[in-house]
């Protein structure tokens, strides 16, 4: 007679301890079988990326030719300062990446066209590299299958529109800084800071586009070799630190007389320079992007903590651009709408639980998930806005 062990016969318990040997295997199989071809979509990627290593001076190689298409470019920081790299046409930003850490590096992926670029090499004051990118076969047929024009006729001449009067804005906001510094008032030059920065966060993703005129407007101390020191730190970020961190307008004449007459410019240039309409919507992504991967730190207005005020003056850029294209979204993707809608109203409500009077609180009392969240929401609104493009047959290459 069998002895049974918890009522089960010892045959049909060497079967069962069978067969989860063999299910086991099997899931240590296929945990294998993932595993190697995770590995080998990684090795397939790092195989295609580029990758340029920044040093303090220069960036190697400072001479590179890719094929036009979707390239990766692997950003390696061998300096002790924090950089960014940039992918530029003329004057224009194509792509780039910001805060990019001492000993790590960053992935940019771009959807370059044929045609001969710069890319920047970590400090503002380092001599830049070249990129040529060559036509393939595909990016001739690519060019050849553009949809249309015409429908965006009406968009992008909204959206000039909205340049020009944001521009101005802007100059009169600026204009009122540069007076109340001229008269020595710290008091009302402090308390008109947050309205012109937000006045420029509004057109910020087009302002980005010109690499020259938005370093000397919007570059942060970061990227100077002696950082607030440096005589080349200019624009908002040194009046910012004067007024918050020195809390005195000891010198800030000329450098807000200069911010007054480059945002003057500002606004010249942003009307004369053509928008593509493939680059309406990315440049605003672009810009979300970057608030969630940095801005949200509170790396921006570091002396002000001022940063909710941009932060709404985004998403309101970013809420443009969307209404404009909505005629154009509800006939041929009216299903990614209310995705869209719902980060930009997540978003919205986030920052209006963090207002305070006219205006929004201190980013030194946002907590560090409230931070978190801001970030999560920008990147949710980011990501909807990259859906556009392909929705609209605007996707090249």
């Amino acid at each position: 007679m069998s002895n049974p062990v918890n009522g089960a016969p010892p045959r049909l318990m060497r079967v069962a301890l069978a067969a989860s040997v063999v299910v086991m295997i099997a899931a240590g199989g296929l945990f294998y079988y993932a595993s190697q071809v995770a590995s080998s979509k990684r090795q397939a990627t790092a195989q295609n990326e580029i990758v340029v290593n920044i040093h303090p001076h220069n960036c190697e190689p400072a001479a590179l030719t890719v094929a036009a298409g979707r390239n990766s470019f692997r950003i390696v920081n061998r300096s002790e300062r924090a950089v960014e790299w940039e992918i530029l046409d003329g004057v224009l930003v194509v792509e780039e990446r910001e805060n990019i850490a001492p000993g790590l590096s960053q992935v940019i992926n771009a959807n370059l066209q044929p045609g001969d670029y710069q890319i920047t090499c970590g400090l503002l004051s380092n001599p830049r590299g070249t990129l040529k990118v060559t036509p393939t076969a595909e990016s001739d047929a690519a060019a050849k299958a553009r949809p249309s024009m015409v429908a965006f006729v009406g968009p992008l001449s909204e959206y000039r529109v909205y340049l020009a009067t944001q521009g101005s804005a802007l100059i009169r906001a600026v204009d009122a800084l540069n007076q109340a510094i001229v008269a020595g008032d710290l008091a009302q030059a402090r308390s008109l800071y947050a309205p012109a920065r937000a006045a420029y966060q509004r057109i910020a993703p087009a302002a980005q586009r010109l690499a020259e005129l938005d370093n000397a407007i919007n570059a942060r101390a970061d990227y100077y070799e002696k950082r607030e020191q440096d005589t080349a730190f200019g624009g908002f970020h040194r009046l910012e630190y004067g007024l918050f961190q020195q809390n005195s307008v000891e010198g800030l004449v000329p450098v807000a007389q200069k911010l007054a007459s480059d945002v003057t410019e500002l606004r010249r240039q942003l009307l004369a320079q053509p928008l593509p309409p493939e680059q309406l919507v990315s440049i605003v992504a672009r810009n979300l992007h970057g608030l969630a991967d940095l801005r949200s730190q509170g790396e921006e207005e570091r002396y002000s903590h001022t940063d909710l005020n941009g932060f709404a003056a985004n998403l309101e850029g970013a809420r443009k651009v969307v209404d404009l294209l909505r005629p154009l979204l509800t006939k041929s993707a009216s299903e990614l709408l209310p995705r869209i809608d719902e980060a930009a109203d997540e978003l919205a409500m986030q920052l209006a639980s963090l207002r305070s009077g006219d205006g929004y609180q201190s980013y030194e009392t946002v907590s560090t998930e409230q931070r978190q969240q801001i970030a999560a929401q920008a990147k949710a609104l980011a990501d909807a806005l990259d859906g556009i493009d392909p929705a609209l047959g605007l996707s090249t290459l």
